[in-house]
């Protein structure tokens, strides 16, 4: 099946799935249920298939669970870093769904198995609380325990529809795609949260693109704000999974997003062992500091969110904003991200992070900032991207290219806000794949090109008080109509020539009438 007709046909049964469901469940609250309802289909039978080891006399589903040994059991858990008996499959809780009396309290209890089957193994604390957010006794479902079930029945079956072969054989992003379009459906109720949370594939694919370029192999990636982690993934489908050493790592605040994460993880059949999601507040509470520097840093941070800032005295003296000498305004956080970021990456290494245009003109500590970082040359490129590319926000966001490997002490700076840039969309603009590579072959040649790119030394930025705004640099184009003046002159005195002889026979006419 091609990637189109998977596409269409995912959404369409998310679609019949809501409009089982209509009227019951908030939209937005509705996503939580598709999404954990996804991920338990994709667990069940990426565990089944590892349990049967392509061996075809052997039907895991339809063993009884008296059968399970303790050391399967355990063996299983150490590679798989979680277990599920026959019992529990996604695929035998369907088959009697729309039957099940007891289906929400069944559900509930086989999710806190699968969840304390990791207790006391490596794996405990990226399984722990995975399926949080899929609450199947909450009164969302329904007023009543029958109401619940029907409901949950409702999505069961329709995710059992979906008939995409092995997850792994995809050829889309299952989980992404799903995410994505319940985003877009429900952007009313998601407002500007949606958002944040999620940073459309295409952008993602970009920003993969310029964190990981000219490296053959990195050893690990990093997102400081990792929402569900699709950037993390986007740069998966960039590399073979060998060339990216020792996995994805990424920290998020909002718990919700913090569990999309880790099933996101799981979904694209990265084990346990080769990501480390941290939940908390980067700015705050960052994690991994024993495990940085990070090779490639993807990154698309709330756009100036309000932060502690210089109200904790001790901010100051952190590795992170020492060098800077200045923090963040508590208003605008926005460089506190960039500035974590920039500490975080290797010697090798590229961060790409989407950035709210107003931090690379506005004055006081976000220019002294700016400052450090062009003084000590850790801005490679600054990209100006088309408005409305993300839910939730109209706004033309930028890119921050940094690097700490830079050959010389020049900024190459890319207006790709123009339509040659991006295809017109219902809902939002969307970057192709056509538009992706014209942005990034434009990276790599760093040249000056009219109207697109400007390559600027520091001491031209420094006399221009240190602005990184790519308006500042690269000229625009003027669409405007040019005018002959002289041309114009001479038709308007032909047009002044008629005008006067038409009033004269107009006068003869008169005249006539009036005899």
């Amino acid at each position: 099946m091609s990637s189109s007709n998977q596409r269409a046909e995912l959404q369409a049964q998310i679609w019949k799935i809501a409009n089982d469901v209509r009227g019951s469940i908030d939209g937005w609250d509705f996503k939580q249920y598709v999404l954990g309802t996804l991920f338990y289909r994709f667990i069940s039978e990426h565990f089944t298939q590892y349990i049967e080891g392509g061996d075809d006399s052997v039907n895991y589903p339809s063993l009884s669970d008296s059968v399970i040994s303790d050391d399967i059991k355990d063996d299983a858990i150490k590679v798989k870093g979680y277990f599920i008996y026959p019992s529990e499959l996604f695929c035998n809780i369907a088959k009697s769904a729309n039957s099940n009396e007891s289906l929400n309290t069944d559900l509930a209890k086989i999710f806190t198995n699968i969840e304390s089957s990791a207790n006391g193994y490596n794996s405990e604390d990226d399984i722990k609380g995975l399926f949080a957010d899929f609450d199947t006794t909450s009164n969302r479902l329904g007023g009543t325990v029958t109401e619940k079930n029907k409901r949950l029945s409702a999505v069961i079956k329709g995710i059992e529809k979906l008939n995409f072969g092995d997850f792994e054989d995809n050829q889309i992003d299952l989980f992404g795609d799903a995410y994505e379009y319940l985003i877009s459906n429900y952007a009313s109720n998601a407002g500007k949260s949606g958002g944040e949370f999620f940073t459309p594939q295409s952008v993602s694919n970009l920003i993969a693109k310029l964190a990981i370029f000219g490296q053959n192999s990195i050893n690990k990636i990093y997102d400081p704000a990792c929402g569900s982690g699709s950037l993390l993934l986007r740069a998966k489908k960039e590399f073979d999974s060998h060339i990216i050493e020792d996995g994805f790592w990424g920290q998020e605040i909002n718990h919700t997003t913090y569990n999309l994460a880790r099933m996101n993880m799981f979904l694209h059949n990265i084990n346990y062992d080769k990501f480390q999601i941290a939940l908390g507040d980067t700015l705050t509470e960052p994690k991994f500091r024993d495990d940085k520097p990070f090779d490639a840093i993807v990154s698309n941070p709330p756009y100036s969110v309000k932060w502690i800032g210089k109200d904790d005295p001790t901010l100051i003296n952190d590795d992170r904003f020492a060098p800077a000498g200045v923090l963040p305004p508590k208003s605008k956080a926005d460089f506190a991200f960039v500035l974590h970021s920039l500490d975080y990456l290797s010697a090798k290494g590229r961060a790409g992070i989407v950035c709210f245009p107003g931090i690379f003109y506005r004055g006081g500590t976000e220019q002294k900032i700016r400052k450090y970082l062009v003084d000590n040359n850790y801005i490679e490129t600054i990209i100006s991207l088309a408005p409305n590319l993300f839910f939730g926000t109209s706004i033309a966001v930028n890119i921050l290219v940094l690097s700490k490997h830079k050959t010389d002490n020049k900024i190459q700076f890319i207006d790709a806000s123009g339509e040659e840039f991006f295809k017109k969309a219902t809902n939002n603009n969307i970057l192709e794949d056509k538009h992706i590579q014209k942005i990034i072959d434009i990276f790599a040649k760093k040249e000056d090109i009219e109207y697109i790119s400007k390559i600027v030394d520091s001491k031209t930025i420094e006399e221009n008080d240190y602005n990184l705004s790519v308006s500042s640099y690269v000229e625009a184009k003027d669409t405007k109509e040019l005018i002959d003046i002289v041309e114009l002159n001479r038709e308007l005195k032909e047009t002044v020539k008629k005008i006067d002889r038409l009033r004269d026979d107009i006068d003869k006419i008169v005249n006539e009438i009036e005899l």
